[in-house]
């Protein structure tokens, strides 16, 4: 049986990874160290919950791989009181290392039944993440506008939903693309003006629209 201590020292060796692939916001770093990746995943998994790797939800869907939240989170250049919306919550583990770094965040999820055991689970790790279900192209206009938006699946455009939901100087981190997506930042110079950046290429499910799965 995986003892804590155990856990512990697979989580540090995670963070070290981390860094030798470039992560270097403290920040970012710190809320991996604060969160408890395997709290996310079925204990039997328990073992696997610091490696490089995505696993398996009940649900079906996956829990990211950790490279990927800590790119994502990097690249949203998170200050501490921004609001933060999230689109896809999935397991959880990305709105809560978000929470980590010092954001107020609202996370939304379109399937019914991954909604139904993460917002829960969510209740008991931080209490302090509001968690709905909808459909995420359409954002979360009930508590707009936010400082940052950040999309965990892949979106076959960005929504102009979301960019009209960003406040100025915001910054939207998105995955673009059909089959393979694009990591793209996007910074809100203006009312209707924009600043695009891309990262290079990952593998996200799909972020699909006009659709919630119950």
């Amino acid at each position: 049986m995986t003892t804590n201590y155990q856990l512990l020292g697979a989580k540090h060796r995670l963070i070290e990874s981390l860094r030798n692939k470039g992560i270097n916001d403290e920040n970012v770093l710190a809320a991996f160290d604060k969160v408890e990746r395997h709290l996310f995943v079925e204990s039997f998994l328990w073992n696997k919950a610091y490696e490089e790797t995505a696993l398996k939800l009940p649900t079906g869907q996956t829990i990211s791989h950790p490279y990927t939240v800590a790119f994502q989170s990097q690249l949203l250049q998170v200050k501490k009181g921004h609001k933060v919306l999230e689109i896809g919550t999935g397991s959880g583990f990305q709105a809560a290392i978000l929470s980590a770094m010092g954001a107020k965040v609202y996370t939304i999820e379109r399937q019914m039944m991954l909604y139904q055991k993460t917002a829960p689970l969510l209740g008991k790790i931080d209490s302090s993440i509001y968690t709905t279900f909808g459909d995420g192209f359409n954002g979360y206009e009930r508590c707009a506008p936010y400082d940052r938006i950040i999309v965990t699946c892949g979106a076959p455009e960005v929504p102009h939903a979301l960019l009209k939901q960003l406040l100025p100087e915001g910054i939207m981190v998105i995955p673009v693309g059909e089959t393979s997506q694009t990591m793209v930042r996007i910074t809100k110079t203006g009312e209707n003006e924009y600043e695009r950046e891309t990262f290079g290429d990952f593998l996200f499910v799909p972020m699909l629209k006009d659709r919630v799965t119950f």
